[in-house]
C-alpha cells in the first residue's frame, strides 16, 4: 500500500503559489512509514482531474488531495471526486451549522455560495476543519483504498492533518514505522566525483543512499525504514560514518547546518573573532553570518570596499598593488583580509574582490574570476583563486563567492583545532 498526493489548483500550474503541501505531505507520510511514490499537480478542470484518479486508483492505495474546496465555481474536488465513483452529494447539517457559526463570529452572514462546502459524498465523513470554513473528507468508496481531502491553505491544511488524519491513519494501522533520514552536506566537491566514491552504498536497501545537486553544495540523503526513529538513526550511522571518512572535509554538516552556522561554532569553540572585507558580494557574506543566531558573539563586523579608495584609505591596500596587479588579484584580497582584521582588531579576516559581471571584464580577468583573502591570528596571509564562470550569471557568482569564502575559512579553522600529530 502507497499514499499519493493529488494538489488541485491552476494556480499552482502557472507558478502563482508555491506549492509547499506537497513537501509538508511528504514528510509526514514518512514519519508514518506510508510508502509515497508519486505527487500530481492538477488545473480547476473536471476532466482532468478524473484523470488523474483514474491514474491514482490503479498505483496507490491512499489518495490524499489538497485545494479546491472553496465556496467559488472553480473550486472543484468534492463534486468531481463524487461524480467520478458515481456518488451523489449529500449535505452534512452539522457542517452548514459550522460555517454558519464560523460567520456570525465575525459579524458576517453565510452566503449561499459557502453552503455547498456543506455537501459531502454519499458514505463519506466530514474532516474538520478548525480554523476555515473549508471542511475536507475521509471517504473510502471501495475496498482498499481511502480518500482524503484538504484545503489548499496551508495552516488549515497543517492542523487538520495533525488532529484528525494522522489519529485515523494510526486506528488503520499506520504509524508502526517511520522513515528517518538525514540529509548529508558536501563543499568542494562535484556531485559525480563524490557519486563515484560512495557508489557502492547505492545499492543499500534499508538505509539508503541519494545524491542532490543543491545550490553551492552537493547533497546525500540517507534514509532508513524502522519502528522508530531512535532505531532508523541506528540503522544509518554506520553509513553516514563511512561517508564522512570518505569525504574528509569536504563534508561540513547535516540537516539544518549552513556553511555560516559551521563556521560560526568552531569560532565559537575557539573562542575568536571574525571580520570581513568584501568587493564584488556586496555584503552577501556579512548577510549570510548574521543570518545565525548569535553571531554578534563572534562576528564583528564588515566593510563593503567596492572603489579602490576605499580599499587604500579604510583596509591600507597598497596603492602601488592596486596599480600593478589590480584590484582584482590575490595580492589584493589578502590586503583586504589583514587590513579588515587590524581595523576590526579580530583574530580572522576574509576578503573578497572578483569580477560578478555581467561587465567589468578584461582578457586576462573573464566574469566569475574571484580571490579570497585569509588573515590568520597571526597576521599571516594566503589566497585563493575561484573561476565560477561567467554562464552563472551575477547573483551566482556572488552567492558562490561567499560560500567559498565560509568554506576556505572553516577547512583553515578545522585544520588549527584538529590535534596534531
Amino acid at each position: 500500500m502507497s499514499a499519493e498526493v493529488i494538489c488541485i489548483g491552476t494556480e499552482l500550474l502557472l507558478g502563482d503559489i508555491l506549492n509547499t503541501n506537497c513537501q509538508y505531505l511528504a514528510r509526514e507520510l514518512a514519519k508514518l512509514g506510508i510508502p509515497h511514490y508519486y505527487q500530481a499537480v492538477v488545473g480547476d478542470n473536471v476532466t482532468r482531474i478524473h484523470q488523474a484518479i483514474d491514474t491514482a486508483v490503479k498505483r496507490s492505495s491512499i489518495l490524499i488531495f489538497t485545494g479546491g474546496l472553496g465556496p467559488t465555481p472553480d473550486d472543484l474536488t468534492t463534486e468531481t471526486i463524487a461524480s467520478f465513483f458515481k456518488t451523489s452529494l449529500v449535505e452534512d447539517p452539522a457542517i452548514t451549522e459550522d460555517i454558519s457559526r464560523k460567520f456570525a463570529s465575525v459579524g458576517r452572514v453565510m452566503t449561499p455560495s459557502n453552503r455547498k462546502q456543506a455537501y459531502l459524498p454519499q458514505g463519506a465523513k466530514s474532516l474538520p476543519n478548525p480554523t476555515g470554513t473549508a471542511p475536507g473528507i475521509i471517504w473510502q468508496p471501495k475496498d482498499d483504498l481511502t480518500l482524503m481531502t484538504f484545503p489548499g491553505v496551508p495552516s488549515e491544511m497543517h492542523r487538520m492533518w495533525q488532529e484528525t488524519a494522522v489519529p485515523f491513519l494510526k486506528s488503520q494501522g499506520w504509524g508502526k514505522e517511520t522513515i528517518y533520514s538525514q540529509m548529508m552536506r558536501f563543499r568542494g566537491i562535484g556531485e559525480s566525483a563524490l557519486a563515484e566514491k560512495v557508489a557502492h552504498l547505492f545499492d543499500s536497501n534499508n538505509p539508503t543512499v541519494a545524491p542532490y545537486a543543491g545550490k553551492g553544495e552537493v547533497r546525500l540523503r540517507i534514509a532508513a525504514k524502522a519502528a522508530s526513529k531512535a532505531q532508523a538513526a541506528e540503522v544509518i550511522e554506520p553509513v553516514v560514518r563511512e561517508i564522512k571518512n570518505i569525504a574528509g572535509l569536504d563534508y561540513f554538516g547535516s540537516d539544518q547546518d549552513t556553511l555560516a552556522s559551521v563556521v560560526g561554532k568552531l569560532l565559537q569553540h575557539g573562542r575568536q573573532t571574525l571580520s570581513v572585507a568584501e568587493s564584488c558580494t556586496g555584503g552577501g557574506l556579512g548577510a549570510m553570518l548574521t543570518e545565525i543566531p548569535g553571531s554578534s558573539g563572534y562576528f564583528l563586523g564588515g566593510v563593503i570596499a567596492y572603489a579602490n579608495q576605499v580599499k587604500h584609505s579604510l583596509l591600507q591596500v597598497s596603492d602601488r598593488d592596486l596599480e600593478k596587479y589590480g584590484a582584482v588579484s590575490g595580492i589584493v584580497a589578502e590586503q583586504m583580509a589583514l587590513g579588515i582584521k587590524q581595523r576590526l582588531q579580530t583574530d580572522w579576516g576574509i576578503g573578497i574582490t572578483g569580477i560578478a559581471g555581467p561587465s567589468g571584464d578584461t582578457a586576462t580577468k573573464p566574469v566569475g574570476l574571484v580571490y579570497i583573502g585569509i588573515a590568520t591570528p597571526e597576521n599571516q596571509t594566503m589566497a585563493r583563486e575561484y573561476r565560477f564562470g561567467q554562464q552563472r550569471g551575477r547573483e551566482l557568482i556572488r552567492y558562490l563567492s561567499s560560500c567559498s569564502a565560509l568554506d576556505l575559512l572553516r577547512r583553515s579553522l578545522i585544520e588549527r583545532q584538529q590535534p596534531k600529530d
